[in-house]
C-alpha cells in the first residue's frame, strides 16, 4: 500500500506515547540499583536482579511483534491495543514498586514493569514502518528519539528536584525507600498512562491491504506454539543488513546496560564518598546520577534533530559510527572524573550515542524488511538488545570481583570499549536505501 506523507502534528501524535514510556523506563534505570541497595542487596548480586529487563524483553518483544502483525480491529487498529494494555500494566507496577518493603517484592514489580514496558514499546517501532513512507521514516524515528529524550530528562530529574526544590526527603527509615523516589514513580505512572492514551486516541492505522487474505493467514499461523516457532526461525531468516546491524546493536547495548547498572555506585563512591545506601552521601550521589542521566537524555533529545542532518551528508552508517565513538569517549572519561560536574560533562558523549542508537539502526533496518512482517522482524531484532544485557547481568559482577577488586568504575570502562567496537562494526553495514550511499554507487 502506498503510504501518504504525514504532517508534523500527525507524526507528533503517533510518537507522543514514547514520552510516557520513557518516563517509566528512565525511572527504572535511574532508581533500580538505588532501591535494591536500600533494601540491603549487595553490589555483587545487583546485576542478576537487573536480568528482569532483558529476559522479559527476550520473550515479550518478539511475541508482541508477532501478535501485533496478526491483529486488526476497525476501531482499535493493529498496534494501538498493545500500547494501551502495556500502559495500564505499567501504571500499576510503577505505583507499587517504590512501596516495596523487601527485595523480592521489588524484584516482582521490576518484572511486571519490564513486561508492561515491552508490551507498550515494541509496537511503536513497527508503527513508524506501518504509517510512514520510506522518505519519512528517519523523521518518524527522530521524533520518537525526541520524546524519549524529553521524557527521560523529566523523569531522571524528578528525585533531585523533589528533594532540592520542594524539600521532599530522599532518605527513608532504615530499609525504606525515600519519599522523593516514591513520588517520582507516582508522577511517572500517571504520565505513562496519559501520554500513551494520547497516541491511542489521536491516531488511526491502515487496514491490511487484503483483509480476506490477512484473516486466512492469521488463522493458519495463530497460537503460541506457532509464534515461538516462527520467532526463533526468524533468527535464521534475517536479511543481510539486519545481521550486520545486530552486531552493532549487541555491543552498543552491552555498553548501555553496564552504565545503567553501575553509574549509581560509581558516582556515590567515587564522587560523593559513600557506598552505603543508608547514608545521606549515598542518596545525594544517587540523586546526582538522576541529573547525569537527565543530561545525557537532554543531549539526546537535541541531537535527535542534528544526527539526521549529518546522516544526509556522510550517510546513516557513518553518522552512527561517529555517535558511538562519542559514547565510548564519554563512558571511559568517567574513570578520570573527580567532581560531579566532570561526570555531567562525560554524559554529553553518551547522549550523542543514545540519540543515534534510538533512531539510526531502525532507519537503516526498515528498508531491508518485508512490509507485512515489520513487527515480527523488529521483535527478532530486539534479541540483539536483550542478549547483551543478559550477558552483562550474568558476567559483569563476576568480572569485577575476579579482576577489578569489585571496583564499579571498571564496568563503565568496559562499556566504553564496547561502544568503540560497535562503532568500528558500523563500517560493515550495507544500508540498502540510504540516499547518500546510493548516490555513490
Amino acid at each position: 500500500m502506498e503510504r501518504k506523507k504525514l504532517g508534523f502534528w500527525d507524526i507528533w501524535n503517533m510518537s507522543f506515547g514514547f514520552l510516557g514510556i520513557q518516563m517509566g523506563f528512565a525511572l527504572q534505570i535511574g532508581n533500580t540499583t538505588r532501591i535494591f541497595q536500600t533494601l540491603d542487596v549487595d553490589i555483587e548480586s545487583i546485576p542478576i536482579f537487573w536480568l528482569a529487563g532483558p529476559v522479559t524483553g527476550f520473550v515479550v518483544q518478539p511475541i508482541i511483534g508477532y501478535l501485533s502483525d496478526r491483529t486488526w480491529s476497525p476501531k482499535w487498529g493493529r498496534r494501538r491495543p498493545f500500547f494501551l494494555i502495556g500502559a495500564i500494566m505499567a501504571f500499576v507496577a510503577l505505583m507499587i514498586m517504590p512501596n516495596s518493603g523487601v527485595w523480592w517484592m521489588a524484584l516482582g514489580m521490576l518484572w511486571l514493569m519490564d513486561t508492561s514496558f515491552n508490551v507498550a514499546m515494541e509496537p511503536f517501532r513497527a508503527f513508524v514502518g506501518d504509517k510512514l513512507p520510506s522518505e519519512q521514516r528517519t523523521t518518524g524515528f527522530t521524533m520518537q528519539s525526541f520524546f524519549i529524550g524529553t521524557g527521560a530528562v523529566i523523569a531522571s530529574l524528578l528525585p533531585y528536584m523533589l528533594t532540592n526544590w520542594f524539600g521532599v526527603d530522599n532518605i527513608g527509615l532504615e530499609g525504606e525507600i525515600g519519599d522523593s523516589v516514591k513520588w517520582s514513580f507516582y508522577i511517572g505512572a500517571i504520565a505513562f498512562l496519559l501520554a500513551v492514551s494520547w497516541t491511542v486516541f489521536r491516531t488511526k492505522e491502515y487496514p491490511p491491504e487484503d483483509l480476506e487474505a490477512f484473516e486466512k493467514e492469521k488463522k493458519e499461523t495463530s497460537g503460541i506454539i506457532n509464534a515461538f516457532v516462527a520467532i526463533f526461525t526468524g533468527l535464521f531468516q534475517m536479511p543481510k543488513t539486519m545481521m550486520q546491524l545486530a552486531a552493532v546493536q549487541f555491543f552498543s547495548w552491552l555498553a548501555l546496560f553496564a552504565m545503567w547498572i553501575y553509574t549509581t555506585p560509581v558516582v556515590a563512591e567515587q564522587i560523593f564518598g559513600s557506598g552505603d545506601a543508608s547514608t545521606q552521601a549515598y542518596q545525594d550521589g544517587a540523586d546526582w546520577v538522576g541529573v547525569c542521566f537527565a543530561v545525557y537524555n537532554g543531549v539526546a533529545a537535541l541531537s535527535a534533530f542534528l544526527i539526521p542532518v549529518v546522516a544526509k551528508k556522510i550517510s546513516r552508517r557513518s553518522a552512527h559510527m561517529v555517535a558511538l565513538f562519542c559514547g565510548a569517549l564519554g563512558l571511559i572519561s568517567i574513570y578520570f572524573a573527580q567532581t560531579p560536574t566532570h561526570v555531567v560533562m562525560s554524559m554529553v558523549g553518551v547522549g550523542i550515542a543514545w540519540a543515534s542508537i534510538l533512531s539510526m539502526p531502525y532507519a537503516m533496518l526498515m528498508g531491508s524488511l518485508p512490509a507485512n512482517k515489520l513487527g515480527y522482524f523488529v521483535g527478532v531484532f530486539n534479541f540483539f538488545i536483550v542478549i547483551p544485557q543478559i550477558l552483562a547481568a550474568g558476567i559483569l559482577g563476576w568480572v569485577l570481583k575476579t579482576f577489578f577488586q569489585n571496583l564499579s568504575i571498571y564496568a563503565l570502562v568496559i562499556g566504553g570499549i564496547s561502544f568503540a567496537i560497535a562503532a568500528v562494526l558500523c563500517l560493515l553495514i550495507t544500508d540498502e536505501d540510504d540516499p547518500v550511499l546510493l548516490a555513490r554507487r
